[in-house]
């Protein structure tokens, strides 16, 4: 019997690797988004297969002192996630940390930083100038401005380079631009200092101040002190100020919330921050309610396992089908969650099985198939959406729509933000945002915000710049070779990587015809997106990879993810919760706005007195 299921397996894995082979074949002459959609389906499928045996590349190992110690254990690491990210993975106690590496999607020897000649041409202000700059707002009409500060909320919690204060990039201004400082100075990224001195065959490597896991650190921070600050002591609590039933204000950045990320920050992510600092207080309310014996910290470790997945489920199918509105991209999100079988049978009767295809990535086995766990500098990349943040923004109140203020993003972020949170209640701050259009990621449509941004240390930047000069610095290939490397094909003019004629003139003109150096941020918004598509589909083939990774390589979401860690009341909160319940859970009178609205990020409907 056993023989005879080893070679039905055998004969499965077979006609399965002949399918996929076929798939990606037809896709070249069908798009996969043009297929009829369970062909599609499928073809999404053997993509990742793919890109999971082929598209996965250490870092961690290179040039490193292997002397280096494993830090001390703790039986608790067992059921709670840690400040840093350490034993997430029980065999390598190191791996997703805080201040561990960036790993890559793409052989290393592809990934050398850009050599002195081309690092600076064509110029990255040249390129943000010509080519990114807002001439007119142009809107994402199918996603309000939530979803737009969700992804910011996100991107906070998966990922932070290192910078370098002392060390900048010099870029000559031509004449007649307007920054203030003749050449525009960037700070470096800073160098990786795991990494042994002298000559290395291998690429530069970067690390990252935030954890890799998906452990909603952005609100709970990536170290012990800071995770301390922020908690109250009591019955497993994060802190709120009970004089304005807000988040506690930064002692160091005035008009800021002291948070697990506090940079960036803005009306938008105070809002979220605020909204899932009191769901985690309403997790442990219910966990003390039904585990009355359990002390702060049990009652701590587990709201936060919780409150992480549930954010983890919210992003995968709430946001990405938002954004990504195909429908067999709305089956396969709604898949990596619950599985081929959906939800109601998921949720109602349980797994089938070990795999991951019927019933979905959590509590499936963990798998890091080709190489050890990190996120990916060309993760980082594909995730440069600046232009979902609007320049000018309308309040309005819930209660009749009516307009309260107008502001600029300048006058609702940094310093203001606390002024305007205070000001403006909650439930009209949410519905104003949620009636709101984001921008499109596209061409011409960077927000003037954030071309002159000043940080609070005073250090003016182009973020538009900054942007493209990273990738190259960081190694990320060019848009056709980034292309080539994911196994598709290279566009061969500047008509065919667009179809906008202007553009193609524009761009023609800046890369001085030579079609290879086009930036990949560039590439990805010029490209024709899908039908239904926020962004690329150049782009959506490391989100087909990195979506399902960052689950099915994390021990809480697939070997631990279970009642006994959970506990059952944890599990049942994740099962019946969404983006749409917690906002009536702290915002009931929300209520009226969501009428017909199927996805919380989709636009809201506007209400009348």
């Amino acid at each position: 019997m056993n023989l005879i299921r080893r070679l039905l397996s055998a004969l499965f894995g077979f006609l399965q690797e002949v399918v996929f082979r076929l798939l990606k074949l037809l896709d070249r002459v069908i798009p996969w988004h043009r297929m009829p959609v369970p062909l599609g389906l499928i073809t999404l499928v053997a993509f990742r297969e793919d890109l999971r045996r082929h598209n996965l590349h250490d870092t961690a190992a290179l040039d490193r002192d292997p002397q280096q110690q494993p830090p001390p254990w703790d039986a608790s690491f067992l059921y709670r996630r840690t400040p840093e990210g350490i034993y997430n993975d029980l065999s390598d106690p190191r791996m997703g940390s805080r201040g561990s590496r960036f790993g890559r999607n793409f052989p290393l020897d592809h990934c050398w930083p850009e050599e002195p000649s081309r690092l600076y041409a064509p110029s990255p202000r040249e390129v943000a100038n010509q080519l990114m700059d807002r001439d007119a707002f142009k809107p994402a009409t199918t996603l309000n401005v939530l979803a737009a500060a969700w992804i910011q909320f996100q991107n906070h919690e998966w990922f932070d380079h290192q910078r370098d204060p002392k060390r900048f990039h010099e870029l000559p201004l031509k004449a007649g631009d307007s920054w203030p400082e003749n050449p525009m100075r960037v700070e470096r990224s800073a160098a990786d200092t795991s990494r042994r001195e002298g000559p290395s065959s291998h690429p530069p490597t970067f690390c990252s101040n935030e954890t890799h896991w998906w452990d909603g650190s952005q609100i709970y921070g990536s170290s012990q002190e800071l995770e301390s600050r922020l908690r109250t002591g009591r019955d497993g609590k994060l802190a709120i100020d009970p004089d304005t039933d807000l988040l506690p204000l930064h002692p160091q950045l005035p008009g800021v919330e002291l948070t697990g990320f506090s940079a960036n920050y803005w009306v938008g992510l105070s809002l979220l921050h605020n909204l899932f600092v009191k769901e985690h207080n309403a997790i442990c309310e219910r966990l003390k309610g039904n585990y009355p014996r359990w002390d702060d910290d049990r009652l701590f470790a587990t709201a936060r396992l919780v409150n992480s997945a549930l954010m983890a489920k919210i992003h995968t199918v709430e946001w990405t089908p938002g954004i990504l509105g195909h429908p067999a991209l709305q089956i396969a999100m709604n898949g990596n969650w619950w599985g081929l079988l959906g939800e109601r049978i998921t949720a109602n009767l349980g797994r089938f099985g070990d795999g991951e295809i019927l019933s979905g990535i959590p509590g499936s086995p963990a798998d890091h198939h080709t190489a050890p766990y990190y996120l990916t500098e060309e993760f980082v990349s594909v995730y440069r959406l600046h232009p979902l943040i609007p320049d000018q923004y309308r309040f309005h109140a819930l209660a009749d729509d009516r307009l309260l203020e107008e502001a600029d993003f300048i006058a609702i972020q940094g310093s203001n933000t606390r002024a305007v949170m205070e000001r403006i209640a909650l439930p009209d701050l949410f519905y104003s945002l949620g009636v709101a259009n984001p921008g499109a990621v596209t061409l011409h449509n960077y927000p003037r915000a954030l071309r002159d941004f000043q940080r609070p240390d005073g250090h003016r930047l182009d973020l538009a710049t900054v942007d493209i000069l990273r990738d190259r610095e960081r190694g990320v290939p060019r848009y056709n070779d980034f292309r080539e490397l994911l196994r598709k094909p290279r566009v061969k003019s500047f008509d065919q990587l667009t179809d906008n004629p202007q553009w193609a003139r524009e761009l023609e003109r800046l890369y001085q015809g030579d079609i290879d150096r086009v930036d990949l941020m560039v590439g990805l918004y010029a490209e024709p997106l899908p039908e239904g598509f926020g962004f690329s589909d150049t782009a959506f083939r490391i989100f087909i990879l990195m979506a399902s990774r960052r689950l099915k390589s994390d021990r809480f979401f697939t070997d631990d993810y279970r009642p006994e860690v959970y506990t059952q009341t944890g599990m049942d909160w994740v099962k019946h919760n969404g983006f749409k319940s917690v906002l009536l859970r702290h915002c009931p009178q929300l209520a009226p706005a969501f009428h017909r609205v199927a996805n919380p990020f989709a636009p809201w409907q506007r209400t009348r007195a």
